[in-house]
């Protein structure tokens, strides 16, 4: 079993040295979903047994992939990740930080010709050992480092938010596929067990039709300093609803297998003012469904929270923490959930390379991040206008 690991809150600094914010504009898309079967639960609410996927035939090359910036989530959670998948192995790192390479090097045995910065990036062009590009920046630089990777003919992984407007989440698609690679998205809870069961009970309809879902993430970033890049509105797009309140929209969404077709929403009270003059606090949401289904959410740098829960016809669940690294916990009008505590990063990066490596469509892919960043956007837009109702259009 895993341990949790610490939330890094690097200074935007760290992340501005080094770098040429290249943002850009142009749009489309459509709704994407997925469940799979999980494991049995406990004996009260027991989920579809596991079963050999598809996409795990094919050849057995593992594929090299190549970290975009070193910062916590890579260091914990990505680069341990990689020790344990059986379809893609870490070949490469992209740094702005040279302090950091000896250490790398020597832990995941990565040679000098796959070690680059931010300025010869676009040399990984000519490099065989790196099959994949896994974006993990600040989130206003996810569009230029993807279109990068995708122009030097690598499939790319980003990490969440896709990107910070719409326009930018369009032509990071068509980077991609004018450059025929794949692009997928780092939506590590479409592999975990406990979100599996959710996508089940509410897709499938096991205790009838979905009525209400309730779904709640944050943390409180005022514990820390607040010069960290989440609070910059350029590198960060916005404040909870980019970084923590995506988990809430992306489950809204898995649970019900459709996007919402309206939202409204409004801006929470600002009661850390020296933190919060660029970006919210926190925000509140309704997402409504053409079934008339309603998600109600939130989202706070404020608070801790970690909630996805449902109710349906004849019965409701519960999983609380939801979203955690580790240590997931859930009930069902059945019973407790009993599920094992996986490394949800290996089984993501395996099953997107998999995808990759067998040509298929990954069950992640940038067309589900652009819906979702269509989504956000709209969140914004009805808490700008004081909770006008904005109806979202998919075309």
């Amino acid at each position: 079993m895993k341990k949790n690991r610490p939330r890094f809150l690097p200074d935007r600094r760290t992340f501005l040295k080094g770098f040429s914010l290249v943002l850009g504009s142009t749009a489309l898309g459509f709704p994407f979903f997925s469940f799979g079967s999980c494991q049995s639960g406990g004996n009260s609410d027991s989920g579809t047994e596991n079963q050999a996927d598809p996409q795990t035939q094919g050849n057995t090359k593992k594929l090299g992939i190549a970290l975009v910036g070193l910062g916590g989530y890579s260091e914990h959670q990505l680069g341990p990740a990689l020790k344990e998948t059986q379809h893609c192995y870490l070949a490469g790192i992209v740094t702005g930080t040279p302090s950091k390479i000896d250490r790398w090097k020597a832990e995941y045995n990565i040679p000098d010709k796959n070690i680059y910065n931010y300025q010869n990036f676009d040399q990984i062009a000519n490099n065989p050992d790196i099959d994949v590009v896994y974006i993990v920046l600040p989130n206003g630089l996810h569009a230029e480092y993807t279109i990068r990777a995708a122009k030097a003919k690598k499939h790319v992984i980003c990490e969440k938010p896709m990107a910070t407007s719409v326009e930018d989440a369009v032509r990071m698609l068509e980077a991609c596929r004018q450059n025929n690679v794949q692009l997928s998205i780092g939506y590590r809870l479409h592999f975990e067990p406990y979100n599996k069961r959710v996508m089940e009970l509410g897709q499938k309809q096991l205790f009838g039709k979905v009525q209400s879902i309730e779904a709640r993430n944050g943390f409180n970033i005022t514990r820390s300093n607040p010069n960290v890049w989440r609070l910059d509105k350029k590198l960060a797009g916005g404040g909870p609803l980019m970084d923590m309140g995506i988990y809430c929209v992306q489950g809204a969404c898995y649970t019900l297998g459709k996007a919402p077709v309206a939202v409204t929403a409004r801006f929470g009270e600002v009661t850390h003012k020296d933190y919060f003059d660029e970006v919210e606090q926190s925000i509140s949401w309704k997402m409504e469904f053409d079934d008339g289904t309603i998600a109600d959410c939130s989202t706070s740098y404020a608070e801790g929270q970690s909630l996805l829960a449902g109710k349906a016809e004849k019965g409701w669940w519960r999983v609380e923490p939801a979203y955690a690294y580790s240590g997931k916990s859930g009930e069902t009008s059945k019973g407790k959930m009993d599920y094992p505590d996986v490394f949800e990063q290996a089984l993501q990066m395996d099953a997107q390379a998999l995808s990759f490596k067998n040509n298929q469509k990954t069950i992640v892919p940038g067309e589900m991040g652009l819906r979702d960043v269509r989504i956000l956007m709209a969140i914004y837009e009805s808490a700008r206008n004081n909770g006008k109702r904005v109806p979202i259009s998919y075309a």
